[in-house]
């Protein structure tokens, strides 16, 4: 399969310093984006084609465009960060890649190579780094790779024809003032995904099967919806979209325990996930996968034993749960705070990122 070459296309007429500066002071998430995008064709028989950094702007698709009617598209979603030294660096984009071509298999799309994939995301922030926030505080630039299906035609049948496609948009701290403890809606009438579904990819329709229940519990006055198993309504799988911890103090032998969901095929494989299993063992304390139930979470917090839960991405890192409710009654977490494991996990986690400390896995991608 031949890589192809990226060419470059770059905008006339690129933001201004002071306009870019304006955002960048104040840039929220998803609200804006940098000058460029990164556009890759590929066609049966072809392969990987055009590959382009060209200006920002919208896409021309036809009304009977594949996408639009069968749902044909799978994303990512990573962090460029800026570095002590001024240099910028990427977390973990083999990661994503990886996972990419996972949700692509699993849609029946093709298959960007990984380095591909990399190279797309470095010309894109090459190009708009003057985008990426300063160093100092938890600013970064987001980048969405994403693909769809753009074959012409209303067959039901894998399309012919696709477009990857990377925007980048500069991302705020998403705790400005200060990090602070979510209210959880247990769903136990709604599931997100089942086994032998397509809850492992990152596609669209999995957000989109979460938007109702996310509704339902902002009606509860929650801030996020978890999700429970579709065969047996007892384990706890995921939010709507971020993956969940649950930490355990044995305060006899003074050990602290990291648990997080079993992967059962119905999970999104979360590289910020797997990222805190090494974090945890890093500092100290026991991590692993195993199924955890609502009963059991229930139980475990009132006596004392599950001190902390939080939920984990990338847009977030690591959020705090605080409150739990459900259609049965509530319960709080941490007397509400964000707990000490969680506080001291995310920390580690951003200064690798940041660059302010060691990074012993070899996760950061710098530039240049």
């Amino acid at each position: 399969m031949t890589t192809p070459t990226i060419e470059l296309k770059p905008s006339a007429h690129p933001l201004s310093e002071a306009e870019r500066q304006k955002i960048l002071a104040a840039p929220g998430f998803g609200r804006h984006f940098t000058d460029h995008m990164v556009t890759i064709k590929w066609t049966e028989g072809r392969g990987w084609h055009d590959g382009q950094l060209v200006p920002y702007g919208p896409l021309s698709l036809d009304p009977a465009t594949n996408v639009l009617h069968y749902a044909q598209e799978i994303f990512e979603g990573l962090k460029a960060y800026r570095q002590p030294d001024g240099s910028v660096a990427m977390f973990r984009p083999d990661a994503n890649a990886r996972r990419f071509q996972a949700s692509a298999r699993r849609l029946a799309m093709p298959e960007l190579p990984v380095e591909t994939f990399i190279e797309a995301c470095d010309v894109l922030v090459e190009q708009d780094k003057d985008w990426v926030p300063a160093h100092g505080g938890e600013e970064s630039l987001y980048l969405r790779p994403f693909m769809i299906a753009t074959e012409v035609g209303l067959g039901v049948k894998p399309a012919n024809e696709y477009l990857f496609v990377v925007i980048a948009s500069p991302a705020g701290a998403y705790f400005a003032g200060g990090v602070r403890p979510v209210s959880i809606w247990l769903s136990e009438n709604r599931v997100r995904a089942v086994p032998g579904g397509m809850g492992d990819a990152k596609t669209g329709g999995n957000y989109a099967a979460s938007l109702l229940a996310q509704a339902e519990a902002a009606v509860h006055g929650c801030d996020q919806v978890a999700y429970l198993d579709a065969v047996e309504h007892k384990w706890v799988e995921e939010l709507g979209g971020m993956n969940l911890y649950f930490v355990y103090e044995d305060a006899a032998n003074g050990t602290t325990r990291i648990v997080t969901p079993t992967l059962t095929g119905s999970l999104l494989a979360g590289v910020t996930r797997d990222s805190l299993l090494s974090v945890a063992r890093d500092l100290g304390y026991a991590s692993q996968e195993a199924r955890v139930s609502i009963d059991q979470w229930r139980a475990d917090t009132g006596n004392g034993t599950l001190t902390e839960v939080f939920a984990c991405g990338t847009a977030a890192v690591i959020t705090p749960v605080g409150t739990v409710k459900s259609a049965g009654g509530e319960w709080t977490q941490s007397g509400g705070e964000p707990g000490k494991v969680t506080l001291r996990l995310r920390e580690a986690l951003l200064d690798i990122q940041r660059g302010i400390a060691e990074d012993t896995h070899g996760w950061m991608h710098r530039l240049g």
